[in-house]
Parts: C-alpha cells; structure tokens; sequence
C-alpha cells in the first residue's frame, strides 16, 4: 500500500530541507527522499567545515544562467537577511570573512542541525537512505514513486537532487533524468567554480611555481556591449602542478568558454612597463630583483624565465621595448585553458534544467502541473562565496510556499 503525502521532495541538501520545511510548516504532509546515508554533506564540507551559508550582498547580478531574469523574484522574496534571521534564530554564531561572506563561529554542522529542526517542527516524513527507482505522473492527480523502502504516492513532487559536482559525496543526475523523462529542455551542464588547466608542455615552465599564491584581476570573454558574454574579478590566484587555481580562478572558471583564454593582470595595482621604464635611471639593480619587489620572488624568476628574461640582465641596460613586452607578460598575461579539473573538484554545476521551464514564482514546470525544480538542479549558478546557498535557500521557499 502507497504512503500518501502532499509533497515528496527528492533530495535532502540545502534547498530541499529548506523547501519541505517550508511546506511542511504551512500544514502541508512532507516526505524528504535522498539516497545518501549521510545527511547534506555538501553543507557540512563547504566553507572549509563552517559552511559560508550566504552573502549579505547577494543579487540577481552574481547569478549567472542563459535566462537571467529568472532568479529575481525568488530572490527578493528570500533575502540573506531572511536566512540570517534563522540562524540568529536557532543561536547560531556567525561572522562575515571577506566581501560579505557569511560563516558559522563553529561548524557547517550547525546548519544542518537548524534545518532538522525546521523540519521537525513541520512534522517532515523521512526515507534515508532511500532510492527513487522510479517516477510517474498519475492520470489524475500526483505521482507515484517507487523507492527501495516502499512505493510513495505524492500530490506533488519537487526535485532538489542537485548537480553533478563532487560525486564522491553522492552527486548523480538524477534530476536531468527526471526533466528529460517529462519532456523539459536542458542547459548542457558543466563543472563551475572550478580549477583551470593547461597543457602540459605549455605549462611546463610553471609547474615549479605550485602553491605560490597572490591577488590578480583576471577576465574572460566580452566585457562590454549587449552581448557581454564575459566577467572580470580580483580575488586571490593560486598556481597548482596542473594550472590555475584559487578564489579568482574558480569565479571566472563559471564563465570560461572553451577554446578562449583568460587575461591575468599580476600586478593591479601597478603599470609595470611604464614603472621600469621610468626607473631606468635610478633603478641600478638587476631585473630579477626589481621585479621580486612587488612579485614573489619565484613568481618573478619563473615569469622572467618562461618569457625569455635573464633575472640578472640589469635593468638599466634594457631596451624600452623590451619592458613593455615584459609589462605586457604581467599586466596582461593572456593563456589558453585547455579544461578544467572537473566535477571532481567542481564546487557547482553551471546548467541544468532550463528555466524557461519553469515558473520563477513557483519552481514550477509549466507542462507538468506538480512538479517542481530548485537549487543546483537548475540553470541559475551562483558566484563564490555564500551565493549558491542562497540560491539553495531562495528556490527552496519560493516552492515551499507555492506547493
């Protein structure tokens, strides 16, 4: 015999508990599906363990997706000060790090428990470690399910199953299953958030660098008009055996293309080529050591290495031509990604569900009354730093409330 609830949400991470809590606390009969044995472990390893669970500044312009406009109402309806609200709720410290980034005193753990007890306090069902196997639309009304742990009957159901980052911690597809099974168009996913790499031969003369790490501004793509297709950040670079790491690449990874390269300007702060030419005549030392000034020391012997400088060449002695080609090299160091390192180390999946879709009142399919998408399932991908949490938490709402 079938268990009848409203509402089967399938997948129990940071916006399906938000959502069946937010169901559930509206009187709703909730069931929350995952197949883990481990509860939301994505939460509980983000943040380094204290989980950045969102970002005071978060808006419609740190989201990216190919229909842009979607995320603004469920964002405006879920604000990260709704969220802060809960955590202040359930006594939970909290500090900001760095441009707005939230995270708990103690322990992401903390989180998990705050959203167990909205939960509780809906009276949400639960099966986990539990299978969906299989999904299907009744004539009438709902959805069957049938799971490992018996068959479920549902009015609705919302997939909250995520992407395709990390599988070690569970990740799966079954969410792009569920769309192309109902006829829903996707955005071809891909690894975001997520290290570059290079050829190995290209990137030979780097390898020696590994670990040294440093703040740039790195581009990608089309700056400016209406087809603005690319991003500029500053944040921190780190060089990796395999290539490019660290805050300021994993944020232009999400808007990377294939077969384009990315622009790294090593010194923001300074016109290199204009500074040495300058100092040529009060600068009396070697070029190696001019540069390690403002550069690490390795950095700046790697760098002059891999573009034909002798370190020890002194810099009065340099042509001006030279300087600027070296201050191109820094300012303007162009390289050609050949990938990335995957949904291995991806920290989000850009893509998804297409949210043309879907109502973005309600997470809802418009050719399938009942079912819904949130979260990472969808194509709405968030920038580093608290951002996709707070999509997690917004989505999870707006179809909580909406169910």
């Amino acid at each position: 015999m079938a268990k009848q609830f409203d509402v089967a949400v399938v997948g129990a991470g940071a916006a399906g508990m938000m959502c069946a809590a937010t169901a559930a606390q509206r009187g709703k009969r909730v069931v929350l599906i995952d197949h883990a044995d481990k509860l939301a472990e994505k939460i509980r390893i983000s943040g380094g363990g204290r989980c950045n669970f969102t970002n005071i500044n978060a808006g419609p312009a740190n989201f990216l997706s190919e229909n842009p406009h979607f995320c603004k109402s469920a964002l405006s309806r879920f604000t990260p000060q709704d969220f802060l609200a809960l955590v202040k709720k359930h006594r939970i410290g909290y500090h900001e790090k760095h441009k707005g980034q939230l995270f708990c005193d103690d322990s992401a753990e903390q989180i998990i428990e705050m959203l167990k007890a909205e939960c509780a306090a809906g009276d949400v069902h639960w099966r986990m470690p539990a299978k969906v196997e299989n999904l299907q639309q009744l004539d009438g009304q709902g959805f069957v399910l049938d799971t490992d742990s018996g068959t479920i009957q549902a009015g609705a159901v919302v997939i909250a199953t995520g992407g395709l980052s990390i599988p070690k911690i569970g990740a799966t597809d079954f969410g792009y299953r569920v769309a192309k099974q109902f006829g829903l168009k996707l955005v071809e996913p891909r690894p975001a958030l997520v290290p570059l790499t290079f050829d190995a031969a290209a990137w030979a003369p780097f390898v020696p660098l590994a670990g040294i790490a440093l703040e740039v501004e790195v581009e990608t793509g089309t700056l400016k008009g209406r087809n603005a297709t690319g991003a500029r950040f500053r944040e921190d670079l780190l060089f990796t055996h395999r290539g490019l790491s660290g805050p300021a690449i994993l944020q232009i990874s999400s808007f990377w293309q294939p077969n384009t390269p990315i622009v790294i300007n090593l010194l923001p702060e300074m016109d290199l080529a204009q500074t040495l030419i300058e100092g040529k005549a009060t600068l009396k030392k070697q070029l190696g050591n001019v540069l390690a000034q403002w550069l690490p020391a390795r950095l700046a012997e790697g760098l002059l290495q891999a573009h034909g400088f002798a370190a020890d060449a002194r810099l009065a002695d340099l042509p001006d031509a030279r300087l600027r080609q070296l201050g191109q090299a820094v300012n303007q160091w162009s390289l050609l990604p050949n990938g990335s390192e995957g949904y291995r180390k991806a920290e989000v999946t850009r893509g998804g569900v297409d949210t043309r879709e879907l109502s973005q009142q309600s997470m809802m399919a418009a050719k399938v009354p009942g079912l819904y998408f949130i979260g990472e399932t969808i194509d709405v991908t968030g920038w580093l730093g608290g951002y996709n949490f707070q999509w997690a938490w917004a989505s999870g709402v707006a179809a909580g409330l909406a169910i």
